[in-house]
């Protein structure tokens, strides 16, 4: 017990960190676009997501939304960009495999703290929740920093006329998910670097005369 401590850090961190991938994923403002025409954008702002994209309206756009309009994605829409579809897999990888990185901890940590000192039963499963840890804050990093990329140099998005969003916004920012991103991969990788970093303790023996 005493020698995994850090273990025990590094679950609570990989716990953290899945959350915030999990949240980062539902969270529709990635990209937060300004636009000029607020004729139906009322308030001038768009958030594009990686699921879907909304606006304030005022003017009835959709049935039964009088004020907010969202408009989901679909897996045929050959409009959206590369970063958007890469993060969609990504994130739901990244949030596959942060959970087995969770699963191998907690038993991991199970023998240890139930007294179950077989080396081949504790190292093992610190060692492969420490991978997928790793694994899954790349799998984070990359949608993260294509999306941001794509911020920083205002890049456009063809949406069809149904989605009543321009072509190209006046300026975008980066938005809420993509800080809660960043966040979610430090974590991660912090988990995986220590739970990659333990050591089986070697006891020793004394004899007494």
């Amino acid at each position: 017990v005493s020698a995994s401590h850090l273990q025990l850090a590094t679950f609570a961190l990989g716990t953290v960190g899945w959350i915030l991938c999990t949240i980062s994923m539902g969270i529709v403002e990635w990209r937060v676009w300004h636009v000029d025409n607020t004729t139906i954008i009322s308030s001038g702002i768009a958030w594009v997501g990686i699921w879907k994209v909304c606006f304030i309206s005022y003017l009835h756009v959709s049935p039964g939304y009088r004020e907010q309009f969202c408009h989901k994605f679909s897996g045929y829409d050959s409009f959206i960009p590369h970063e958007i579809y890469a993060a969609q897999s990504l994130l739901l990888i990244a949030m596959f495999m942060g959970l087995l990185g969770l699963a191998a901890t907690i038993f991991a940590l199970r023998n240890v703290y139930m007294g179950i000192t077989h080396k081949t039963l504790i190292t093992p499963f610190f060692l492969v929740g420490g991978f997928f840890y790793i694994f899954a804050g790349l799998c984070v990093l990359i949608p993260v920093s294509w999306n941001f990329y794509s911020v920083t140099h205002n890049q456009s998005i063809a949406f069809p006329p149904s989605y009543y969003m321009p072509s190209s916004p006046v300026a975008q920012e980066a938005g809420a998910a993509i800080p809660v991103g960043i966040v979610a991969v430090i974590l991660l990788l912090l988990s995986g670097t220590f739970s990659l970093s333990y050591r089986f303790p070697v006891t020793t023996n004394t004899i007494t005369k």
